[in-house]
């Protein structure tokens, strides 16, 4: 089982950009599809990127899609979720997830095994 820990939120103001970092702090990522979530306050929590075990397929949502990348780097045991050009919208605790099985595309939480606690992102107008 691997354990992860996310790190890089922050406060920013529209038009910045942020780098979110998720970590194993055990067990290791290589075998685990990695996704990033969000969470607004009051909203359910959504699916906002993915990558597939060897980083060959990467999907997201559409309202992220030209604006954040996902990349992973398995010697590090690292996920990252660069975002560029932050909205209000945006705002929202994210979180890192591990899927023990392959991905195509875009899968619901429920299909994730292992998660992070989460680090807030908060964008201001």
């Amino acid at each position: 089982q691997v354990e992860l820990v996310e790190s890089g939120g922050g406060l920013v103001q529209t038009g910045d950009s942020l780098t979110l970092t998720c970590a194993a702090s055990r067990g290791t990522i290589r075998t685990s599809a990695m996704a990033w979530f969000r969470q607004g306050a009051g909203r359910e929590r959504e699916f906002v990127a993915v990558v597939s075990m060897a980083g060959t397929v990467r999907d997201y949502a559409d309202s992220v899609k030209g604006r954040f990348t996902i990349s992973r780097d398995n010697a590090k045991n690292t996920v990252t979720l660069r975002m560029n050009r932050l909205e209000p919208e945006d705002t929202a605790v994210y979180y890192c997830a591990a899927r023990s099985r392959t991905v195509t595309g875009a899968v619901p939480k429920s299909g994730y095994d292992n998660w992070g606690p989460g680090t807030q992102v908060t964008v201001s107008a």
